[in-house]
């Protein structure tokens, strides 16, 4: 008897489900779709902002420094902040074509900034470290 009824409780088979017609393709083909691009979008309106005050540059990076002699070959000898140094550092790489061609972030320094920066070849992040000791 206990096998009666679990025939009884299990649930009929489903039956599968039916299969839809398959929909034929039309023989003429449809007009290409225009183009978003040809409808102008609604202008996106610029967040209102608070016109920022100018921002002050940092005293200690202005405060003119004595370049040392051998920097002061390259720079000139009067006395500039870090960031006039740093731009004039770059000048002089540029012109003399001291950046690394396959590794960008390299210098290959000559006689003149070799005795600034010590080393024949040094990282762009480096330099400007290197240059600091060269500045009073």
């Amino acid at each position: 008897m206990a096998t009666a009824k679990k025939a009884a409780k299990k649930a009929p088979a489903k039956k599968p489900a039916a299969k839809k017609p398959i929909a034929k393709k039309a023989a003429t083909k449809k007009a290409p779709a225009k183009k978003a691009a040809t409808k102008k979008a609604p202008a996106k309106k610029a967040a209102a902002k608070k016109p920022a005050a100018k921002r002050k540059p940092n005293a200690a990076f202005m405060k003119p420094l004595t370049p040392s002699a051998a920097l002061a070959a390259i720079v000139g000898s009067s006395p500039l902040p870090r960031t006039e140094v740093t731009k004039k550092l770059w000048d002089y790489i540029k012109k003399y074509k001291l950046q690394d061609a396959v590794n960008r972030r390299m210098i290959n320094a000559d006689d003149k900034l070799r005795s600034v920066l010590g080393k024949a070849k040094v990282s762009m992040f480096e330099m400007t470290k290197l240059v600091s000791s060269q500045l009073k």
